[in-house]
């Protein structure tokens, strides 16, 4: 089964960069290829959420339904597909402070659904999904940036 990982430090303090890498649903509006994200179950640091993602490659759109296990204190999600087109998409995001900022880490592994599915295909699924991953650590960071760049609110 395929693996990867991926790495980025922003120089965002870390409780940022975490608070962006949680609010899910908001997802949509800074990750092009992110179509939807519902959240169906929140309890405590569990989230159940319902994913739509374009695969602008294929011409195609997936659906999956993930369990997060969001952990405040180590600030970590273990997440794990348990429905739909990923056959296994799971692994655990790590935010950890770095000289003021922070370095993101996310291990992954994954295989997806896709009838008929050859070698060849394989290789571009891992490419995409590599690019995806680095796209998303990329994406989360700026939002961070530009949030930590905001004017503080005087009250």
């Amino acid at each position: 089964m395929p693996t990867y990982r991926a790495e980025r430090a922003v120089p965002v303090p870390v409780d940022i960069v975490f608070g962006v890498a949680k609010d899910v649903e908001r997802f949509p509006e800074f990750m092009p290829d992110v179509k939807r994200v519902e959240t169906l179950e929140r309890r405590g640091g569990l989230v159940v959420s319902e994913w739509t993602a374009a695969v602008s490659e294929f011409g195609r759109t997936i659906r999956w339904v993930e369990e997060d296990v969001w952990d405040d204190e180590k600030r970590t999600c273990e997440f794990r597909c348990v429905r739909g087109d990923w056959q296994v998409y799971q692994g655990v995001w790590c935010f950890r402070e770095d000289g003021g900022g922070t370095r993101m880490t996310l291990d992954l592994e994954y295989d997806l659904n896709v009838p008929l599915i050859g070698p060849l295909i394989k290789s571009i699924i891992s490419k995409l999904v590599e690019k995806n991953a680095q796209q998303m650590l990329a994406a989360i960071g700026a939002r961070a940036a530009e949030i930590g760049a905001r004017p503080k609110q005087v009250q």
